[in-house]
């Protein structure tokens, strides 16, 4: 089994948990941004060391709340590459409508070339209107209910943008006409002639996999269609199972015949303790300020109600829930061994991402998290990590 681990990219937080102020009320300078980006240099070089497979990061923008301040996964992902010898650098995810298409497509196929193919190419759709709305695109989200016709038209900005992404990596020559781009615009004169096509420049020097957030039916269904990989978060082992196979089902009616685990990762939450005690008393804060941050997005609409209700859609779940309803992976190293063997042998389990990065873990408790999957969770599932 491939092991992985995610980053969304928190500065220091040393007060985080429910105690701790209002998400909306953090605000940090550009000494925090800094102190984030050291330490997520030390983590890359220290999962290097371990031998994990890749690091993702995660992008988003104008986060003056300090949870994720990584804006350009690619441009950080290069830095990474110079820092480490082996280690796999991704993007959980690109928000495609937030770039233009064929900048993504040029940057993507640079950074491939420029690491020596240790590039992961990930892709989403994105959560935050701040951010889309100031970079020319849209998304539906909490903060508009959910619309169904900024989904719609944020639906059709992604596809047509992964439509030119793909023509422009495969094909010498190019050009694209849909709702929202027409590629190259009509009319544009170059040395005596009007231009046809494009070229891009540079292209890649392999295949580049896709992987795409997969939390919605419609987006499973488009990416079992289209042949990307799935990153699927655990929504407890019933749930989860249910989106898994869908994705197996929707891919062979596509002509996609996969393998119980192939072209599909878990992406799990964990926090790991030498003791049950140890684990939940260092979980406790990072989860609840991860919860009271991403609670008001609907994250955390896959928990069951105690009493059967419909879960609301800002929903802010214990860390008791949590625990009980194996949403995360929270415990000693024995019962975080046995929740991640428990989804392999009910999924098929082949690629794990691991997500440590919940708000207020120091860089040596982070590191601890690292040391502890790699030398102790993993080789009781049998994985041996390739340590340099």
């Amino acid at each position: 089994m491939r092991i992985d681990a995610n980053f969304y990219g928190t500065v220091p937080m040393p007060d985080a948990g429910f105690g701790g102020p209002a998400s909306v009320d953090r605000r940090y300078g550009n000494d925090d941004v800094v102190a984030c980006y050291e330490n997520l240099t030390h983590w890359a070089r220290t999962m290097d060391r371990l031998g994990y497979d890749t690091m993702w990061l995660t992008e988003h923008h104008f986060q003056y709340e300090g949870y994720e301040v990584t804006p350009n996964l690619i441009l950080f992902g290069l830095h990474l590459a110079k820092e480490t010898e082996r280690l796999r650098l991704g993007q959980m995810f690109n928000v495609v409508p937030q770039w233009h298409p064929l900048r993504l497509a040029e940057d993507a196929a640079t950074m491939q070339i420029l690491t020596g193919n240790r590039m992961q190419f990930g892709v989403g759709r994105g959560t935050v209107p701040r951010e889309a709305q100031s970079l020319g695109g849209v998304v539906a989200s909490g903060d508009n209910e959910m619309s169904a016709e900024l989904d719609r038209i944020n639906r059709e900005l992604f596809e047509e943008s992964m439509e030119i992404i793909k023509a422009a990596w495969s094909q010498e020559r190019f050009s694209f006409t849909g709702k929202h781009f027409v590629l190259p615009p009509a009319g544009i004169p170059d040395r005596g002639s009007t231009v046809k096509d494009l070229t891009l420049i540079p292209r890649p020097i392999a295949p580049i996999d896709v992987w795409q957030a997969v939390t919605s039916p419609a987006t499973l269904d488009y990416c079992a269609r289209v042949g990307h990989h799935g990153v699927m978060p655990a929504r407890g082992l019933d749930a989860t199972a249910a989106w898994w196979e869908r994705f197996g089902a929707e891919a062979a009616s596509n002509g996609w015949e996969l393998g119980p685990g192939e072209a599909r990762c878990l992406a799990l939450n964990v926090h790991i303790g030498r003791t049950h005690e140890e684990a939940v008393a260092g979980a406790r804060n990072p989860h609840d300020e991860w919860i009271k941050f991403l609670s008001p997005y609907g994250r955390f609409r896959g928990y069951a109600m105690a009493d059967g209700s419909p879960t609301p859609f800002d929903h802010r779940p214990s860390l008791e829930d949590t625990m009980e309803q194996k949403q995360m992976a929270i415990g000693s190293i024995t019962e975080v061994t046995e929740l991640i063997e428990a989804y392999r042998d009910r999924l098929g389990v082949e690629h794990l991402v691991c997500f440590f990065d919940m708000p207020g873990l120091t860089r040596e408790q982070m590191d601890e998290q690292l040391t502890l999957m790699a030398t102790e969770v993993a080789p009781r599932l049998g994985v041996t990590m390739s340590a340099g």
